[in-house]
């Protein structure tokens, strides 16, 4: 019951309704809000003007709402009779419910009559509160309205069920307790307002004051008042009009405006309508049902979510401690490697202090024994001894001078933690879809015929299978260490074609791609065996035949409309956007059930059915076209140079904007193999020292080559040269570079040393040995020089010569 209670309450005054009228709109007012709300309309607007200028009007004159808007379009709370200009602007006020209401322009004149006797002001109009629809009253004022007899008793029944106390009907903020209540007002009192509203003089003496309990009592046992026709006020309503659907009377069928309408027998039509409320509430009963179903649906929705997040919640800790527990693990192993390396090196170290001390005490000891011969007379007595004693002293000389003096053991730890991969593993850390809502993408399938390699790179190209209906939204390609390790991601990206630069020479690497999108990732694709090219100087070097070689057809270009993006090897930690050199590359493709085979094969030419533009090739020119297969070709990297390195001539040419020495790499970098490349001197004023060599690829860019741990160089000026690592001069040698000069730079991973050349001569000794790693072409100057870099160039003879002997 008490969800009906609103239904029950005036949308103006907020109570109970108290003689209820029914609008035109079928909405409730209670007679006395209904005449607080009227505003006086202009004459022009008034029922008689209507009728007095031949407009057809109804009993209830509605007005244009095009004229007249009760609130504004922002709804700020205001309204306004715009089509009346007497009318003021007046503000909305809000009833206890929330409903607007609109104020009267004036006071009403004090008057003792009840609300419905009450005079009503003329051309009076009535906004409804609920669906602000206007009308116009008529002569007949509020009484024209019929009076809602059903409501009534339902709100009498409505009270009557709730055992609260009673109110007072007459208190203005928080009603007190009713002390009685008078039969003829049918109003309940409390006290103060008794005394000032219902006084016990005049014609109210007369009244009938009962206690609130005994009102009640008598309010129920009082017989329903009989609904009179307002037209009619002595006739009762006795038939139901169909076209007008209201109720009417006797006279207004036989005199009124009913006379030509159809109507009915009141009671027949009462049970219609009933039936038909009946059926309506069954449907809207229904629909209740259902509300209250999806509630305790919602309700048991919010329980399971809280259990839900909770369970999800250990889940996801548990995940992440397990991570933690293996990177803590993982990082115990690192610490057992350092200490195990730690202690090698102690080990090596004081295993040379104790050697050294003990010669040294030898050593020592023979010095003071020479001494104090020396010290004898006796000519021929020293004589007898001297001979073994030079000897002696010129062997342990020797000893001394032959390496022992050198430290065994370097005090840098040769390790290097690369957490990249797994640093941006962690930042991609996300949830994905349980439940997928669409199928994940079809396998790539890698096109053969456009996967190449070149030097040490190698370019992939992929594409979506022909039939797939699953769109792709990017793509992942993994490569293994060419070792046969694991795979690590090189690309993640929308592009279907990628280069890898900064691959070992001479190596065999595995490659696969899959697709992902929203839902997931697809298969990967068949694996793909690659083979970069052998390193410099490992084959025997043939003369090149005629041109005839160079109109070979190679069978597998990158095609120049596809520029592909390029990216540097993994384990050089670099990327590269550029688009890729569109190298060319011989292939013999071999298929089984789990792979395909892609490797550099020149004998694969003469496989059957390998139909090239020119078979007439000798193999020996095939041969010299793996010859220059097996050297490496490179420029300068203007991506990780220094920003005051001014390149030209396609990256090959460097000099400098500064006049302090600034770094630049090449573009390759080298891990096996033998590598030879040169650099000419095209400009060299005022006797700089610039430096040539290899590095690392964090290499400081910002000071001279060698200054740094992570450079090996040799630094020349017009006169000398010397080898310079970590701040380091040694090997001081005479003959200096003017312009014109060449200098070469021979790197031997395979001997793990370095060599300069000074046009064409061997500067100095080996100038590093023990080198290990990857290593990038490197050259530090000023903008005192200029120089130009010429790779693909063969190791010199009297090295291969040499390298062959030993």
């Amino acid at each position: 019951m008490e969800e009906m209670e609103e239904e029950l309450k005036c949308p103006v005054c907020g109570s109970f309704y108290r003689e209820p009228i029914i609008l035109p709109c079928s909405h409730n007012l209670c007679q006395a809000c209904a005449r607080n709300i009227l505003v006086q309309t202009p004459e022009s607007e008034s029922p008689q003007s209507r009728r007095a200028s031949g407009s057809g009007v109804s009993d209830y004159d509605y007005l244009d709402l095009d004229k007249m808007s009760l609130y504004s379009e922002a709804d700020s709370g205001y309204g306004s009779y715009g089509g009346f200009a007497s009318a003021p602007t007046t503000p909305c006020q809000k009833s206890p419910n929330g409903v607007r209401v609109f104020p009267p322009a004036m006071p009403p004149p004090p008057t003792h009559l009840s609300p419905a006797l009450a005079p009503v002001p003329r051309n009076s109009c009535i906004t409804c509160p609920q669906c602000h629809r206007s009308l116009i009253l008529d002569d007949r004022g509020l009484r024209g309205f019929p009076k809602n007899r059903v409501l009534e008793g339902v709100i009498d029944r409505y009270q009557q069920s709730k055992a609260a106390a009673l109110k007072c009907q007459l208190c203005e903020k928080a009603p007190k307790e009713a002390t009685v209540m008078c039969e003829q007002c049918d109003v309940f009192y409390c006290d103060p307002c008794r005394l000032r509203c219902h006084p016990p003089r005049g014609p109210l003496a007369k009244h009938r004051l009962v206690p609130p309990a005994q009102g009640r009592v008598s309010r129920r046992l009082s017989p329903r008042k009989v609904s009179t026709c307002t037209d009619h006020e002595l006739e009762n309503h006795s038939m139901y009009c169909v076209q007008c659907k209201m109720p009417v009377c006797y006279q207004c069928l036989e005199e009124g405006k009913h006379s030509s309408h159809e109507v009915k027998a009141l009671g027949a039509m009462w049970k219609l309508h009933k039936s038909q409320l009946s059926q309506a509430l069954n449907g809207l009963s229904d629909r209740a049902k259902e509300a209250k179903e999806f509630l305790v649906q919602l309700r048991s929705m919010v329980q399971q979510i809280q259990e839900n997040s909770v369970e999800f919640e250990a889940c996801l800790v548990a995940q992440c401690d397990a991570l933690i527990d293996a990177l803590n693990r993982r990082k115990a192993q690192l610490l057992a490697r350092v200490n195990k390396e730690h202690e090698h090196k102690l080990k090596v170290v004081r295993d040379q202090i104790s050697h050294c001390t003990v010669k040294l005490r030898q050593t020592t000891g023979l010095m003071e024994y020479c001494l104090e011969v020396i010290k004898e007379n006796d000519p021929s007595g020293f004589l007898q001894i001297s001979d073994a004693l030079i000897r002696r002293v010129h062997l342990t000389e020797d000893q001394w001078g032959k390496g022992t003096l050198t430290p065994r053991m370097t005090t840098d730890f040769d390790l290097s933690l690369d957490n990249s991969p797994l640093l941006q593993s962690i930042h991609q850390l996300d949830f994905v879809q349980v439940k997928a809502s669409s199928p994940v993408p079809a396998t790539p399938i890698l096109q053969l015929e456009e996967c190449c390699t070149h030097n040490n790179s190698a370019t992939l190209s992929w594409k979506q299978p022909p039939l797939s209906t699953v769109a792709a939204e990017g793509y992942i390609l993994e490569l293994d260490d060419g070792s046969g390790g694991q795979f690590r991601e090189v690309y993640v990206g929308k592009e279907t074609m990628c280069t890898v630069d900064g691959l070992h020479f001479n190596s065999t690497y595995n490659a696969r791609v899959k697709a992902f999108n929203k839902t997931g990732v697809s298969p990967y694709s068949k694996t793909l065996v690659l083979q970069t090219s052998e390193a410099a100087g490992t084959h025997e070097t043939k003369p090149m035949k005629d041109t005839d070689s160079e109109e070979q057809t190679l069978p597998f270009p990158v095609p120049s409309e596809r520029l592909p993006l390029r990216r540097m090897s993994p384990f050089s930690s670099t990327l590269n956007l550029q688009p890729s050199f569109p190298g060319r590359s011989y292939f013999d493709f071999r298929s089984s059930p789990h792979q395909l085979s892609l490797h550099s094969s020149l004998q694969s030419l003469n496989a059957p059915g390998c139909n090239f533009e020119t078979q007439s090739a000798s193999y020996s020119q095939l041969v010299d076209i793996k010859k220059l297969l097996a050297v490496a070709w490179f420029a300068f990297d203007p991506g990780s140079a220094h920003s005051d390195i001014i390149l030209s001539n396609d990256n090959l040419t460097v000099t400098c904007s500064s006049y302090d020495d600034r770094v630049v790499l090449g573009k390759t970098g080298f891990s096996k193999g033998v590598h030879y490349w040169e650099l000419t001197i095209d400009r060299y004023d005022n006797h700089p020292d610039p430096a040539f060599g290899v590095a690392r690829i964090d290499v400081m860019k910002d000071v001279m080559l060698g200054k740094d741990d992570k450079a090996w160089a040799m630094y020349v000026d017009n006169n000398r040269s010397w080898f310079m690592h970590n701040n380091s001069h040694t090997n001081r040698t005479e003959g200096g570079i003017t312009k014109g000069a060449t200098i070469g730079v021979l790197l031997d991973l395979n001997r793990k040393t370095l060599t300069f050349f000074i046009n064409n001569e061997q500067q100095g000794p080996i100038a590093f040995e023990n080198v290990e790693g990857l290593f990038f072409p490197a050259v530090s100057l000023n903008r005192n020089v200029q120089v130009t870099l010429h790779t693909g160039l063969p190791v010199p003879d009297f090295y291969s010569s040499r390298a062959s002997i030993a």
